[in-house]
């Protein structure tokens, strides 16, 4: 067994395992009526979730202004109080939301909504800095984002934030922001299900960190959906958009995904791991430069999360092993 401690965000040093903060933003909308959220949220256990993770070990917080619409970081910065130094906080901006409906309202990529978002954020978190300050819109103008990734690095001259990435799933994009100085990292998709071989790529070339979003695959690396459980009401997952792939019309798990699992549940349960920690092993092996930023909602998902550290990663065989049974799988 081998035990997983710290990966490098930059110059911090981090928690291998980070926790993101999308789910106890609670409930909001886009102005459809659609759900952007993981439906309703108790804020009490969040920040006892929140506190449990620092209890053990977990020193990497990831967030967004737009999560709840402001809620997200209001409950984390709670949650962290006068714990705040002893961990990374990172957050993002470029959605418009209205706070009091909870409503998304659009994109801005300008240079004075940027100063804007970041002022609001340092408020709602109640911090003097935010530690990796991510651009939020995935497809945003190269152009623009290099104008945006020049105003990060006077953010970080002034001391509001300490490093900046980019939050997209193209190779080319995140390449324009790591051309910065304080550019760290990258945020992006990857896990066994959706592997980002040339993002990882990049991120080992450039020597970036890799910020794992949906490392179990929106909950279906957690195994909880096996028996033909759905979404509940208000939860993203139960009307999904396009770029939210593996969920069917009402929010049933598709089927062929769900058999993907299946396939290589024995390997990642292996050594007395559960699914979601097998899922996490998994990522863990294939870079030694990816922080996986599992959701929560409970003090026991924090848990059973973390409980993965003690595990470590897959051995190299075991991760051929999950690479050839799911190539034979879709062929």
């Amino acid at each position: 067994m081998t035990t997983m401690t710290a990966r490098e965000l930059g110059k911090l040093s981090v928690s291998a395992l980070g926790l993101g903060c999308w789910a106890i933003g609670g409930e909001w909308w886009d102005t459809a009526g659609q759900p952007l959220g993981w439906g309703k949220v108790d804020d009490e256990e969040s920040v006892r979730a929140v506190r449990r993770a620092l209890d053990l070990g977990i020193t990497f917080f990831d967030t967004a202004d737009t999560y709840g619409a402001g809620h997200s970081e209001r409950i984390l910065g709670k949650a962290l109080g006068k714990r705040r130094d002893e961990v990374v906080v990172a957050t993002k901006w470029g959605n418009l939301f209205d706070e009091d409906s909870r409503t998304l309202i659009g994109g801005d990529d300008s240079l004075a909504y940027q100063r804007q978002a970041l002022t609001a954020s340092l408020r709602r978190l109640g911090t003097d800095r935010i530690d990796l300050y991510q651009l939020h819109l995935s497809e945003a103008d190269p152009q623009r984002a290099a104008e945006l990734r020049e105003q990060c690095e006077e953010f970080v001259r002034e001391g509001l934030i300490r490093s900046y990435a980019w939050s997209t799933d193209d190779p080319e994009r995140a390449r324009v922001f790591a051309q910065g100085a304080a550019c760290v990292a990258v945020q992006h998709r990857c896990n066994v299900l959706q592997d980002a071989p040339e993002l990882l790529a990049l991120c080992e070339e450039l020597q970036l960190a890799s910020v794992n979003r949906s490392p179990l695959a929106m909950g279906l690396l957690t195994g909880k959906y096996a028996d033909g459980a759905t979404p509940g009401a208000g939860d993203i997952r139960g009307a999904a958009p396009e770029w939210l792939p593996g969920f069917k019309e009402g929010g049933a798990p598709d089927e062929e995904w769900l058999a993907r699992v299946e396939a290589v549940r024995e390997i990642l349960t292996s050594g007395g791991r559960t699914l979601a920690q097998g899922a996490l092993a998994w990522l863990w092996a294939r870079s030694p430069r990816t922080i996986p930023i599992p959701g929560f909602r409970t003090v026991a998902q924090v848990e059973q999360n973390a409980g993965a550290l003690a595990h470590g990663p897959l051995t190299p065989g075991q991760l051929v092993e999950v690479e050839r049974i799911l190539a034979r799988g879709t062929k």
